[in-house]
């Protein structure tokens, strides 16, 4: 089960929750990822093959929305990396929600549950149930936290008033948001699957062009449910079973059952199948030497080695 491997011999590494990250020099980086699972915001599980499929799913939703907004992507030299241009990012996460769900304390139905009515600058109707589609989907946006820190909720007017991104780059980015949310609406019907809601993350490129970065649609960074019903496709099923332990997040968390993990696994494999039409073939191990070779080979065909 891959955790993390030293690749710090193609340059320096930053250190993230679910992947690192390798600054490969000419605006480049290596974006490895790993089988952690994070939730209410840290690492709590390893899923088996999580990395690979997280990976080779947001390469694939790269190139499918590519006619909506440039994207970062260079190549996948290996099912657990990509090799991506380094973007400025912008200071803000764009979450598109199209139903009201959730179980963690910043999520749509947590806040209605409790009462509230208006937030992220919303105003919901009474009478919304758990799992209600909303009528449009809707822009909740958060600035991205510092390492040991949460997200803050914010309006979409706030984002422009505190002067996190300016007025007409923001309207782009929203914009942008909302035309990915479409094309992956559409695809996941077309596999059977609703998507639900997701987390989308935008820099500017040395160009200035607005460009899709991190990754995409995955079961990380999105919410899926099986069409025709609520069965959490993603890290919502670990999620609730933490909560149904009475775990939200502060101490130490339970350990997740084996036959969650397995459970787990099965959906994000099941996921990516659906949505790419391909078989899900594991990579060979042991990764770390794996990753290590391939990503050399990519750098030696570009005559770095």
């Amino acid at each position: 089960m891959l955790e993390r491997t030293d690749l710090s011999r193609f340059g320096p590494r930053s250190e993230g929750k679910v992947r690192d990250a390798y600054d490969l020099g000419d605006g480049l980086l290596a974006l490895v990822t790993t089988d952690r699972l994070s939730a209410f915001d840290r690492v709590l599980a390893h899923i088996p093959h999580k990395g690979q499929v997280l990976n080779q799913l947001a390469a694939w939703w790269f190139d499918e929305t590519a006619d909506v907004v440039a994207n970062h992507l260079v190549a996948v030299p290996d099912p657990n990396v990509t090799v991506g241009r380094r973007c400025a990012t912008l200071p803000v996460e764009v979450v598109v929600r199209g139903y009201i769900t959730g179980v963690t304390s910043t999520s749509l139905w947590t806040r209605y549950d409790a009462g509230e009515r208006t937030m992220y600058g919303l105003r919901l109707p009474d009478g919304l149930r758990r799992n209600d589609r909303l009528p449009e989907p809707v822009i909740t946006p958060t600035t991205k936290a510092e390492a040991g820190g949460h997200d803050e909720p914010l309006s979409p007017a706030e984002v422009v008033e505190r002067g996190l991104v300016e007025a007409s780059l923001w309207q782009r980015t929203c914009e942008a948001a909302l035309a990915i949310f479409e094309r992956g609406t559409e695809r996941a019907a077309a596999g059977g699957l609703t998507l639900v809601d997701t987390k989308y993350e935008f820099g500017l490129d040395d160009d200035g062009l607005l460009t899709l970065i991190d990754e995409v649609h995955t079961p990380d960074s999105s919410r899926y449910w099986l069409a025709g019903g609520t069965e959490p496709m993603d890290k919502e099923l670990a999620r609730s079973w933490w909560a149904s332990q009475g775990y939200r997040g502060d101490g130490a968390a339970p350990a997740l059952p084996a036959d969650v993990v397995a459970e787990l696994s099965r959906r994000y494999v099941t996921v990516y199948e659906r949505l790419t039409g391909s078989s899900f073939v594991a990579a060979a191990e042991p990764e770390g030497p794996r990753i290590e070779a391939n990503l050399a080979a990519w750098l030696a065909g570009r005559g770095e080695d």
